[in-house]
């Protein structure tokens, strides 16, 4: 999508994902759930120990359900050139562990992803709908863990 393609609604809706998904993987690390216990390890949020933590308790939502029926893609290299395949959800062990790829794939699409290629790439409305999905579906982690204090900001 080409930038004066964007419209000022996607633009609040990336940047409230944006800032929504970093204050989440804040509340993460605040919460000690990093990727490392290590003395010295880089500070990244652990999802993973979150998601072993929490996923009995997670709940498949409506946006949780559509994110898995309309998964977005991951950009792959493949015979020496860039590609949009399906992500890789097989050795998901639970629904909160798929859905949270999906949140993170977004998020990665939108950060570091190629701008063209993929069919869908261009299509506003399910730009929309999975950033409108993935903020929900983060929304309903920090409800899960008790984490609205942080998330939220409120002390």
């Amino acid at each position: 999508m080409r930038r004066e393609d964007v419209s000022p609604e996607l633009s609040v809706l990336a940047f409230e994902f944006f800032f929504w998904f970093s204050r989440f993987e804040y509340t993460l690390k605040e919460n000690g759930f990093w990727k490392s216990h290590q003395d010295g390890a880089k500070a990244d949020p652990g999802w993973a120990d979150f998601v072993d933590r929490w996923h009995a308790g997670f709940v498949m939502t409506e946006e949780a359900v559509r994110l898995l029926t309309d998964p977005p893609d991951r950009q792959v290299v493949m015979h020496n050139r860039l590609e949009w395949r399906p992500v890789g959800l097989t050795d998901c062990t639970s629904d909160m562990q798929r859905v949270v790829r999906l949140v993170k794939t977004i998020r990665n699409n939108l950060f570091h992803g190629g701008k063209h290629g993929s069919k869908r790439w261009d299509n506003a409305k399910r730009t929309k709908q999975l950033l409108t999905d993935g903020k929900a579906v983060l929304d309903q982690l920090a409800d899960l863990a008790s984490f609205q204090g942080d998330y939220l900001r409120y002390y």
